[in-house]
């Protein structure tokens, strides 16, 4: 059986009763950090609060997953993953595969970023439409897509979850001023008015945490901003509910 564990947002502690029970009752464990990461823990800490061996993967044995699908094949295995295992489409993948070749499996959820944004903000978490990630520039490359994302949403009165990039094997982490700093730029290309310095945005920093930062403001003032140690989040809202405007202003401060 291949088992799906969330670790949730934070630190060891955060996995469930049930998860926990899964991961010390697995023959193997594999666990994989680049597509986040525990900010108030590092993979020692879970190899010693969990009481295994974990084995930890990179992008290119996580997105092969042959040597998952074949351990799973025999044995128990517990794959470990921050937040939540099946808001990652290379762990649906996986876990499709595995079904396609009759191999059982089980998902333990875990706290998720795509709820706690709505959650620490007061938000309500229906009135998301599609998320995006802000990615690094490279040289010519400047994907815009996150633009599209946000503008249609904002049309149709809906708030954006947008995640900030990160370059684990790097210690690279896209802070939310420069994720501002790109929605700036990318509206200075495209030029269509979807956003501008004074929209305003929200900024979540270490969400999960025992005191997770939220703000908000506009963008050009964001991007001037530093918020401290990552995981940065942002959101971009759409039309407020008056109970969301009331959440917001009572729960984020204010950048000046």
């Amino acid at each position: 059986m291949l088992t799906f564990v969330g670790l949730g947002l934070w630190d060891e502690k955060d996995v469930s009763l049930r998860g926990l029970e899964a991961v010390r009752a697995a023959d193997v464990v594999y666990g994989e950090w680049y597509t986040a990461l525990l900010g108030g823990a590092t993979p020692e800490t879970l190899v010693a609060f969990y009481g295994r061996p974990i084995e930890w993967l990179d992008r290119d044995p996580l997105e092969k997953g042959d040597a998952i699908l074949e351990a799973a094949r025999t044995k128990d295995v517990a794959l470990l993953a921050v937040g939540d295992s099946m808001t990652a489409t290379t762990h649906v993948d996986l876990r499709v595969r595995a079904a396609r070749e009759g191999i059982p499996t089980r998902v333990i959820h875990g706290a998720s970023i795509a709820t706690a944004a709505a959650g620490l903000l007061g938000l309500m978490s229906y009135k998301f439409g599609r998320a995006t990630t802000l990615v690094f520039p490279e040289g010519s490359y400047f994907p815009t897509s996150p633009y599209d994302v946000i503008r249609d949403n904002r049309a149709r009165g809906l708030h954006t979850l947008t995640l900030m990039d990160l370059r684990a094997a790097e210690r690279r982490y896209m802070t939310a001023s420069e994720g501002a700093a790109l929605l700036l730029r990318m509206e200075r290309e495209r030029g269509e008015g979807a956003l501008g310095p004074e929209t305003e945005a929200y900024v979540l920093a270490r969400a999960g945490s025992p005191e997770p930062g939220v703000w908000r403001g506009p963008l050009a003032d964001l991007a001037k901003r530093d918020f401290g140690a990552p995981l940065h989040t942002m959101v971009v809202p759409g039309n407020l509910h008056f109970v969301e405007e009331d959440a917001v202003r009572a729960l984020a401060r204010a950048v000046t």
